[in-house]
Parts: C-alpha cells; sequence; structure tokens
C-alpha cells in the first residue's frame, strides 16, 4: 500500500453502489471474558451478512502493540467473510493501522483538525459526524461515508440529544456523502433510515446483538 500522505482529490476507497447497507461497529474487547471470545463474536456478526465492520477498542489504545495484534486478527476475519474491514486507532499507530485494514475512521474530533483527506485514495476514509459542520468537513475531505448520530437515543451516549428521524433527513438532506444512521439502530429500522436519507445503518449492540 501507498505511503499515507495528505491528499485531495475524489475518494476511491469504495464505490457509493457497493457499500454494505449495514456498518457494524464492534463493542469494547474489555467487556469479554477474553479476546477469543469477542474475535468469535465478530465471526457471529459478519455470518449473518453485515460486509462492513468497524474494529473500535479504546481499551488497547495505551498498547499500541496489542491493538496491532487484535486489528491484524480481525482482518483475517474479515477477509474470510469478504468484509471491509475500518480501523478505528489510537493516533499513535493511524499509519501502521491503515496498512493493515481496507480503511480508517475519523472521530469527529480529528474530523475538524485534519485539513486534507489523511489516507490515499485507494484506502476508505470514515468519519463521525454529529452535526452540519462536521458534515461539510467530511464532504471536503472528500470522506467515503459517514456516520450520524445520536438519531434516537442511546446507551453509549445516553447524554447526547438525539436528532429524531426529521433533525437526521434534514442534515443528510444537505450533503452528498453517503450516511450512515448511528444511534439506537437495528436491523429492523433500516428501511426506516432509508427512507430518511441514509445509505444504511450502523450499530454496537443493534447488529451485534441481533
Amino acid at each position: 500500500m501507498r505511503a499515507l500522505t495528505p491528499c485531495g482529490g475524489a475518494a476511491a476507497g469504495v464505490a457509493d453502489a457497493s457499500l454494505p447497507r449495514l456498518y457494524a461497529v464492534t463493542p469494547d474487547p474489555s467487556a469479554f471474558s477474553d479476546l477469543q471470545v469477542f474475535m468469535d463474536g465478530i465471526v457471529r456478526v459478519l455470518r449473518r451478512g453485515t460486509g462492513l465492520i468497524q474494529f473500535r477498542a479504546r481499551s488497547l489504545e495505551t498498547d499500541p502493540d496489542a491493538y496491532l495484534a487484535a486489528l491484524r486478527h480481525v482482518r483475517a476475519i474479515s477477509l474470510a467473510h469478504g468484509a471491509h474491514l475500518i480501523a478505528n486507532p489510537p493516533s499513535g499507530v493511524f499509519t501502521q493501522a491503515a496498512r493493515i485494514a481496507d480503511g480508517v475512521h475519523l472521530g469527529s474530533a480529528a474530523l475538524m483538525r485534519c485539513t486534507a483527506r489523511p489516507v490515499p485514495e485507494a484506502a476508505m476514509l470514515s468519519a463521525a459526524c454529529h452535526d452540519a459542520a462536521q458534515l461539510q468537513r467530511a464532504q471536503a475531505l472528500n470522506v467515503d461515508f459517514v456516520t450520524l448520530s445520536p438519531v434516537l437515543a442511546t446507551a453509549t451516549h445516553p447524554d447526547a440529544t438525539p436528532l429524531g428521524w426529521a433533525g437526521f433527513a434534514a442534515l443528510a438532506a444537505e450533503s452528498r456523502l453517503p450516511i450512515y444512521a448511528l444511534g439506537g439502530m437495528d436491523p429492523a429500522m433500516l428501511a426506516v433510515a432509508r427512507a430518511h436519507g441514509a445509505h444504511g445503518i450502523a450499530a454496537i449492540r443493534g447488529l451485534w446483538l441481533a
């Protein structure tokens, strides 16, 4: 893979038409009795047909070697199931993670600090958005797709004010990016999300426990 450098131009990581409708975000590995139980859960999620998964592991951020080792394991699983893998890495191993996975995810704060697309055009780039300004920045950086949240109340961020479907639809209508509805989502809500302008849905609990 090419070295990572800030670059402009149209994003070419994955075509809109080929993006899966379900985007699974992993729970933190620390919530499981051991790492193998966590990996077995990823296998179950992918076997249900989820074609896009984000590896999120806050508990491993202080141990970059452990994070990258776990990411390589998740990468092997995603390849075996024909799924795209997005890394949500600690900043110190951003480059290494992007070389292992199909792409990387930017949190909303990191997104707003970026002045240029931080990965090559061949890599996928996902970003977390919560408002119009963040969607505009993602579009300016040629991000491939974003999550927009929280749509509904969620246990992950109980203090966040939900957008509601009307608020989500209004923001989605102002953006040309593929948008995944995030926050209180599960597979049964896919049709509703699509009717309000979403490309698909993203979820942690809703897809892990489906």
